[in-house]
């Protein structure tokens, strides 16, 4: 079994839960307040800039040369193609303002950051591979379940269940996959652990979104 069969099974419950969330569910019917998907976009557009950041330093890091290219070009898109789609967004919905890093933004960015920084590249590989598979998954439960007449967010759920997208998580998995076989089993363990931490602060994003949690 790969790593990557492995690390889904472990992580089933965790997936159903985030499936299960009002925001997901809201999301999809079109019925989610507007306020709570524009706290979401501003946060997801500060999120995306640390992001961007982080899988450029996990390129630096890693040996094969054409899967440096590959988190080179995921990093430019994350920064330039998602920002822009946020950007159109911002105008759509009146965002004038991303705000600061609130709580759950900033512990799930700062995980993966530190994580890329002092961690081996196995493990931080492992750390940003959710923010790609779960979002693929869930934007394709989204598209298959959602309310099409007149969703105000069709753009979103349309560019998470593109194929592009799809075929760049596809090329994350298999390097992970690659990863974990020609390395330990320590290591294999501390993927699998990075894998379903930033599976829960994937939950965490959608749900302080939801209930609009901000610093105290």
């Amino acid at each position: 079994m790969k790593w990557s069969e492995h690390i889904w099974q472990r992580i089933t419950p965790h997936y159903q839960s985030i499936l299960n969330m009002p925001f997901i569910k809201e999301l999809s019917e079109g019925a989610l307040p507007q306020e709570k998907f524009r706290f979401y976009m501003a946060q997801d557009s500060l999120y995306l800039e640390h992001f961007g950041r982080t899988l450029s330093l996990i390129a630096a890091k890693i040996p094969d040369l054409t899967d440096v290219l590959a988190y080179m070009r995921f990093a430019e898109s994350t920064i330039v193609v998602e920002n822009a789609l946020h950007e159109s967004y911002f105008k759509d919905f009146g965002v004038t303002d991303k705000g600061v890093l609130e709580p759950a933004c900033h512990h799930y960015i700062h995980f993966l950051r530190s994580t890329a920084a002092l961690e081996s590249v196995e493990i931080a590989t492992a750390a940003v591979l959710p923010c790609f598979w779960i979002y693929r998954e869930v934007g394709n439960y989204i598209y298959q379940n959602q309310n099409t007449n007149n969703n105000p967010y069709e753009k979103w759920i349309a560019t998470y269940a593109g194929e592009e997208f799809s075929a760049a998580v596809d090329h994350a998995i298999a390097i992970c996959d690659k990863m974990a076989e020609n390395t330990t089993e320590e290591i294999r363990q501390k993927m699998t652990e990075a894998f379903i931490m930033s599976t829960r602060l994937e939950y965490h994003f959608w749900e302080a979104a939801y209930e609009l949690k901000t610093w105290k």
